[in-house]
């Protein structure tokens, strides 16, 4: 039967593709549309998803791989043909599909038996169908990645660290040589022994790593980045201590505990499970103001650093976001914005959300490769000379 044989070939371009989709669910597939039917499109459609997908960010993939696979036999040559010449260029708006689905779709044969004067002579073997370097991965859009790439990327994030430096507080710790002096433990050390010389117990303030809170995006706008973000959010989070994450769409999720988990499947498996509006829409002020409301008081204090992570695409724009960025602002003691639009050159400010919200950032920076979280790194460990912002709101560093 050939509808069955054309779902296996379906299932394993989406298993190329980095879906788990394994035999099971091949089988389940063809059990399912025994039942459902093949008499409507939409039906057949939604049948191979409800088996096939296990996560909401796995959506965008499907939908591109079934209507590429499903609509026209000969659809496949021709995107081939149009797209082998231009895999030179890696920039997202030259592409209509992800690298990792091209990858994993069946290149098109060309007869033996055919001339080979006809065979284009711009069809050839391109390194970027294969893996990058290392050099070349660190600079390569997390949007544009394949498959395999992916899973480089994932593991050099999972080595990143952020030297977040140690800022002192009014805690004092005994120390041999700090400038305090305690009398009280000079007096006591004075009562356990007989010695005629009483030597002076001294302390110092102590300092520790200040508070890491991350706001991240995952509406429909942000869904392609927002699977990289989250294995850098828990390499973090299980790296140093008190970073608490919170995950934003059309409402906030705290996912702090599930990223504490050590095993980064469980962990995003959780998040998963936790959150209800992933690659939705879009309210950025409703939530900050339910973080101001809920959780500043309790997670902002002790110079805490926020990261806000979101292209800005509001879809309820009002004053209220200006006020609450403004609040965020003043209850930290940085705010930085990665926003993934700023990988393009001529980028700017000129949506609303954007504008009501760059006043209030202490810095504005990329975040769409790996060179852009080492960046990042390198900010944290810098302190800014004053809150003079440049033009598209960036702040200068020593």
């Amino acid at each position: 039967m050939k509808l069955a044989e054309n779902v296996m070939h379906f299932a394993r371009v989406l298993r190329e593709a980095g879906l788990p989709v394994g035999p099971d669910r091949v089988i389940d597939a063809l059990r399912a549309i025994e039942v459902a039917g093949v008499e409507r499109r939409e039906d057949f459609y939604w049948t191979l998803a409800s088996v096939f997908l296990s996560r909401r960010e796995q959506f965008d993939l499907y939908d591109q791989a079934f209507h590429i696979f499903w609509r026209d036999p000969q659809l496949l040559e021709r995107v081939m043909a149009l797209f082998l010449p231009k895999v030179h260029g890696r920039a997202a708006d030259e592409q209509a599909l992800p690298n990792r689905l091209r990858e994993a779709l069946p290149h098109p044969t060309v007869p033996e038996s055919g001339p080979r004067e006809q065979l284009p002579q711009e069809i050839e073997i391109d390194a970027t169908l294969t893996f990058s370097d290392r050099e070349l991965l660190q600079r390569t859009d997390f949007e544009t990645m394949t498959a395999e790439e992916l899973a480089q990327a994932k593991q050099i994030i999972a080595r990143l660290r952020l030297p977040i430096p140690m800022v002192r507080t009014r805690r004092l710790e005994p120390d041999p040589r700090g400038h305090l002096a305690d009398l009280r433990a000079t007096l006591r050390a004075s009562l356990r022994g007989s010695s005629d010389v009483i030597l002076l117990r001294r302390r110092s303030q102590q300092h520790h790593h200040p508070p890491l809170v991350v706001l991240c995006d995952i509406s429909g706008s942000m869904s392609r980045y927002s699977r990289m973000f989250l294995h850098f959010l828990h390499a973090i989070t299980n790296d140093r201590d008190r970073v608490h994450t919170f995950v934003f769409g059309t409402r906030l999720t705290n996912i702090t505990r599930h990223l504490r988990h050590r095993d980064v499947d469980i962990a995003l498996r959780g998040v998963s499970q936790a959150v209800e509006d992933w690659s939705g829409g879009t309210r950025i002020a409703s939530s900050l103001r339910e973080f101001n409301l809920r959780w500043s008081r309790r997670l902002l204090g002790q110079n805490a650093v926020v990261l806000l992570i979101s292209d800005g695409l509001d879809r309820d724009i009002g004053h209220d976001l200006a006020q609450q960025m403004e609040r965020l602002h003043k209850s930290c003691r940085r705010l930085i914005w990665l926003n993934p639009l700023l990988r393009f050159e001529g980028f700017e400010p000129r949506a609303a959300g954007v504008r009501r919200m760059l006043p209030h950032v202490d810095a504005f920076l990329p975040a769409h490769n790996i060179d852009s979280l080492v960046d990042l790194a390198r900010a944290l460990a810098l302190e800014p000379v004053s809150h003079i912002r440049q033009p598209h709101g960036r702040t200068t560093w020593r």
